[in-house]
């Protein structure tokens, strides 16, 4: 990443030079030694155009053969015609402003105008950031929303419904005899594992669990909710998998239809509160949502599609792809539900957004400010990790992702054949 951001920003100083360097030449030639009052604005304009068009060429070469080189998420780099009318949309701020910045007598820094260049290219950086930023958001999201055929999931059950919970002993026994009175019925039976994953508990969250029929996992010491739904997934025997919140804030019901879609065809289903056909039976507090709608604005640091609620507490997956999801995830706080998005963009899956029904609790373990402050800090990580490679998939990860319209045991089978004919291409100097 590191190195990465040292590429761009050479591209970025080169391509600026450039810009620059080419304006003040026509600027002085449009001039002839005289006051820039003289200059006409058509000079002016076309001086800016001259430049721009030449530093985007550079920019675009420059991009796509040595910044971007590798990357896939560049997908505006590799797109001329997009590259072309976001330059075209922003040159044309640019020359706009710098002519009437020069007219309105912005120019200090000399009689070249150049002060009144800089704010130019400043607000067109700023359009130019914003429609790459839309490109993204469109062509990730349209990745995202196609189904992959990947055969059967592998696994024990048809459903594991995962239920990390902390110091939950007075709701647990509720929350665990509730989703199993709505669910057994509809995945059959012996078809349902519910799992409690005690985070690290003072009291009897476990024994109340075990009690009321649960699988429990257990925490020697709290670690926080993206451990306790880590351990959940990777402990799961369900062709898919569900988590929700030990206070049963979704209702059960919200299950089924997950599983319904997941079986449909989808790796992974997550729950917004900001859908459309959304309802809220009990509003959260108002401080409460709108930090919940900063922390939603935080992700777009990290993550490329434009997501409506990356913090609702309901998420599915099919079985094998949860696993090769949660063997690379490694918050352990709120904002492992940002590394998911992350790795579902990274290792395009699909993924459906569904509404959802929610009941705020007046109680709740969310502490705003001091929780919001440590997700921006897991943003951070989560965004350098990234750029270092750290949630690229193993192997037997890579065998997962690579699954389509086969059996479990084919597709590692069919998968080692592909590595092995890359590889056998790359000793013979193939493309």
């Amino acid at each position: 990443m590191r190195s990465r951001l040292r590429l761009f920003a050479a591209v970025g100083l080169i391509v600026t030079a450039i810009d620059l360097g080419l304006y003040l030449f026509f600027i002085d030639a449009g001039r002839d030694g005289g006051p820039l009052s003289d200059v006409s604005s058509r000079w002016i304009a076309l001086s800016v155009v001259l430049s721009v068009m030449a530093a985007s060429l550079v920019s675009y070469i420059g991009n796509r053969a040595i910044t971007f080189r590798r990357v896939r998420a560049a997908r505006w780099v590799r797109s001329p015609v997009a590259f072309a009318a976001t330059a075209v949309i922003a040159g044309a701020v640019d020359m706009v402003l710098t002519v009437l910045f020069i007219r309105f007598g912005v120019t200090a820094f000399g009689q070249n105008g150049l002060l009144a260049r800089f704010l130019g290219v400043a607000a067109a950086s700023l359009v130019r950031w914003g429609v790459y930023r839309w490109v993204l958001f469109t062509e990730v999201r349209r990745d995202l929303s196609e189904r992959v055929d990947r055969g059967p999931s592998p696994g024990t059950v048809r459903l594991t419904v995962v239920v990390p919970a902390y110091e939950a002993e007075d709701e647990i026994e509720d929350t665990v005899r509730s989703l199993a009175a709505v669910l057994e019925p509809i995945v059959g039976d012996g078809e349902l594992e519910i799992l409690v994953v005690d985070d690290g508990s003072s009291d009897r969250t476990g024994a109340v669990a075990a009690a009321a029929g649960a699988r429990v996992e257990v925490h020697p010491q709290n670690r926080g909710k993206g451990a306790a739904v880590r351990t959940g997934v990777l402990a799961a025997s369900g062709r898919a998998v569900v988590f929700t919140d030990a206070d049963l804030s979704y209702d059960p019901e919200h299950v089924a239809t997950f599983l319904t879609e997941i079986e449909a065809g989808w790796d992974v289903v997550v729950g917004s509160r900001r859908h459309e056909e959304t309802t809220t039976l009990v509003r959260a507090r108002r401080v409460r949502e709108l930090g919940g709608r900063l922390i939603n604005w935080l992700t777009h640091l990290v993550l490329l599609g434009h997501f409506r609620d990356t913090q609702c507490g309901i998420k599915g997956f099919r079985g094998d792809i949860g696993k090769a999801i949660f063997e690379r995830t490694t918050i352990d706080g709120f904002a492992f539900d940002v590394e998911i998005y992350l790795l579902a963009e990274q290792d395009q899956l699909s993924l459906l957004e569904v509404p959802v029904s929610v009941e705020n609790r007046a109680v709740s373990s969310v502490r705003i400010v001091a929780d919001t402050a440590k997700l921006v800090r897991d943003l951070v990580r989560v965004r350098r990790m990234a750029g270092w490679g750290r949630y690229r998939p193993n192997p037997s990860q890579q065998a997962v992702l690579e699954r389509v319209g086969q059996d479990p045991q084919q597709a590692s089978t069919s998968a080692d054949g592909r590595r092995g004919e890359r590889r056998r291409g790359d000793r013979r100097g193939s493309p």
